[in-house]
């Protein structure tokens, strides 16, 4: 007789996806609010001269402005009044994710559940309103200085509230779009957006390469081993964002009527880059930011006499040997400060003495928490390591043959990661729906 999980399988097909209604509601909810988003990634900001932005933008297309355009889909390069993205809402969640470890009062809420961390969450947007707000005016007095004040209609007071006011309200939308997405659609809403805007150029950039091949400004010996490259650098992006290392545990054992309940092999899995994708943003925006001052801020009496800081900018433009030194050295430091911000051995030790949970060999309390602490110290070397390669190489690549950025390791990691967390989130929706007919049946 067929066990009921040879039957699940068995029945599980794509005819399946057309009878799980819910899951079609929650893709098209996802698709619909995605739509609008992209439109209003072309909405440009009150009083913009939009015909001398475009000229600026296609000359200064590097630096910080190519790393948060690349989340915003190209809004910030036209900018549209969703510049800021969801950029400001991540800033203001790493805020309160050091706080928590600082503040004991924040940390009090977390511990107290779901209504503790939405508190936090109330907080979190607060922030984020504030975040756009001053960024917001920073953009506009920038915008009324490049090039004289060409790239809008008028400058003062008024300009600089409504740009202001307008790039807040654009957050505030795809904040709401983000948890809505979250809640009703399918996938996590922040990454979901940031993907929808990097695959948005993914047509361009191809055509981009294509341009490349065909004017011999790349060979097409070389456009074929870059799409080797790419393919080799998503298939180690999905083979180390599975991988993990799974630490046995032990649950106390149940006792019944006849005697101990048999137990099933449990494991406590640890990945090997917890930290995600965050590192490889964090120091990008840092080095890139000397080489966008300096674009925004020079004349040409600079440009004809560099000073300290232009030869600093110049010395961190992409490719740069210092850049991609760095580089390295900040993506290993915020893959190991965000990682203990994300996990905490000693509190997880705590939580498994409370409830008699050990480590098989492991004594508890604080041996579990220097196991555990070891563990994830040797993880987080080999997850750092592994995206300095994947954002390194692409970065080298990009700056001898001018492959375009959205092709860079930071693009593809999220591609992959929000790819394979929305592919997880419908099969478990499709099993759902499989449990729920042979429940049924079952019924019957």
């Amino acid at each position: 007789m067929a066990s009921h999980a040879d039957q699940l399988a068995k029945n599980f097909s794509f005819s399946s996806f057309s009878k799980a209604a819910d899951l079609k509601k929650r893709i098209w909810f996802t698709i619909i609010l995605l739509i609008i988003y992209r439109f209003g990634t072309y909405v440009p900001l009150p009083g913009i001269n939009t015909v001398e932005v475009k000229n600026f933008t296609s000359d200064h297309s590097d630096g910080i402005l190519a790393v948060l355009d690349l989340f915003s889909g190209g809004s910030i390069l036209r900018m549209a009044i969703f510049s800021l993205n969801i950029v400001p809402y991540i800033s203001a969640s790493i805020v309160f994710q050091l706080l928590t470890v600082i503040v004991p009062r924040l940390d009090e809420m977390r511990k107290d559940g779901e209504s503790g961390q939405r508190q936090i969450n109330r907080y979190t947007r607060y922030l984020a309103v504030f975040f756009a707000l001053v960024q917001g005016f920073g953009i506009a007095l920038a915008l009324e200085r490049i090039n004289g004040g060409a790239l809008v209609f008028e400058k003062g007071a008024m300009f600089r509230f409504t740009t202001m006011t307008s790039l807040a309200c654009g957050t505030l939308i795809v904040m709401w779009f983000g948890e809505q997405i979250k809640s009703r659609g399918i996938g996590n809403g922040s990454s979901v957006i940031i993907y929808t805007g990097i695959v948005a150029n993914l047509p361009s950039s191809i055509k981009k390469m294509f341009v490349y091949a065909s004017q011999g400004t790349i060979s097409q010996i070389a456009l074929l081993g870059i799409i080797l490259f790419i393919v080799a650098i998503i298939l180690c992006i999905v083979f180390f964002e599975k991988a993990t290392r799974n630490i046995p545990i032990q649950y106390p054992r149940l006792q019944t009527m006849t005697g101990f309940a048999k137990q099933q092999p449990s494991y406590l899995p640890l990945k090997i880059n917890n930290a995600g994708v965050v590192p490889p943003i964090f120091a990008s925006s840092l080095l890139l930011m000397p080489a966008t001052i300096y674009n925004f801020m020079r004349t040409p009496v600079v440009a004809d006499s560099p000073s300290l800081f232009a030869k600093i900018a110049m010395m961190l433009r992409h490719g740069a040997p210092l850049y991609v030194f760095l580089f390295a050295i900040a993506i290993i430091f915020f893959s190991f400060f965000y990682t203990a911000i994300m996990f905490n051995p000693t509190e997880t030790a705590d939580n498994f003495k409370k409830s008699g949970t050990y480590i098989p060999g492991i004594r508890p309390g604080e041996s579990t928490a220097d196991y555990l602490d070891g563990v994830l110290t040797r993880l987080t070397v080999v997850g750092s390591l592994y995206l300095c390669a994947v954002c390194i190489l692409p970065e080298i690549l990009f700056s001898s043959v001018g492959l375009p950025q959205f092709l860079g390791g930071t693009s593809l990691l999220i591609m992959v990661g929000t790819t394979s967390d929305i592919v997880t989130q419908i099969q478990s929706q499709l099993m759902k729906q499989q449990y729920s007919s042979l429940f049924k049946r079952g019924m019957h």
